[in-house]
């Protein structure tokens, strides 16, 4: 068994010793470039003459999401507290003081005292709106922490029209300035439900993140 159990190491380590050669002789043999075309594409997308905000809800929606305007803070709490009693949503998590502040004193009463697993859906902010590619900017510092967003079955993001920048290159420089190199240790660029097609091709949302998506616009 002895013997046996050597000539196993021996081979073991034979093997890995190979593949260690060849990948070193790899590295030293210059290689094609095997998609020549991506070094003639052009990743600057210039901005037309859109309002931000209609190419965001244009995309937001394309991709799953669910958008709304509100004209006001009360608007605002009026379209979540409507939207609570349809789809009977008792529990909302949310931990943004300033959100439960604002929404208390226009009456509404569906901010849960539960953990987030046991809530039906939660609210947060987020950094920045995306228009090009209708994503939500969220960070670990504006964003009620790293799982509010991530584990409730439905993300509630409340959003102002002065944070709408056009594309992903516009957010990075914003979140530079802003943070300078104290960046959040949490920041993700969510672009609609969490959603997959690794199994037989066929899309299945709600997989690793949120089923739904949706984006409350204040006018700022």
């Amino acid at each position: 068994m002895r013997r046996l159990d050597e000539k196993i190491i021996m081979e073991s380590s034979s093997s890995k010793e190979r593949i260690l050669t060849n990948i070193r002789k790899a590295l030293t043999q210059p290689t094609d470039q095997p998609f020549p075309a991506l070094d003639k594409v052009d990743f600057n997308f210039e901005q037309k003459d859109e309002d931000l905000a209609v190419l965001f809800a244009e995309k937001f929606t394309s991709l799953m999401g669910k958008f709304s305007v509100c004209e006001n803070e009360e608007d605002l709490v009026n379209q979540i507290n409507g939207l609570a009693m349809e789809r009977k949503w008792n529990d909302i998590y949310c931990t943004d003081e300033n959100i439960r502040s604002a929404f208390s004193s226009f009456g509404f009463q569906n901010f849960s005292n539960k953990s987030l697993a046991e809530s039906d859906s939660a609210i947060t902010k987020c950094e920045l709106l995306v228009a090009r590619t209708g994503s939500v900017v969220l960070s670990s510092t504006v964003s009620s922490g790293r799982t509010t967003s991530v584990y409730s079955p439905v993300h509630i993001c409340v959003a102002k029209t002065n944070q709408l920048v056009f594309d992903v290159k516009d957010a990075l420089k914003f979140l530079q300035k802003k943070y300078g190199e104290q960046l959040p240790s949490m920041i993700s660029f969510a672009t609609g439900p969490s959603r997959t097609a690794d199994i037989e091709k066929t899309l299945v949302v709600g997989v690793h993140g949120p089923k739904e998506v949706y984006c409350f616009l204040l006018d700022s």
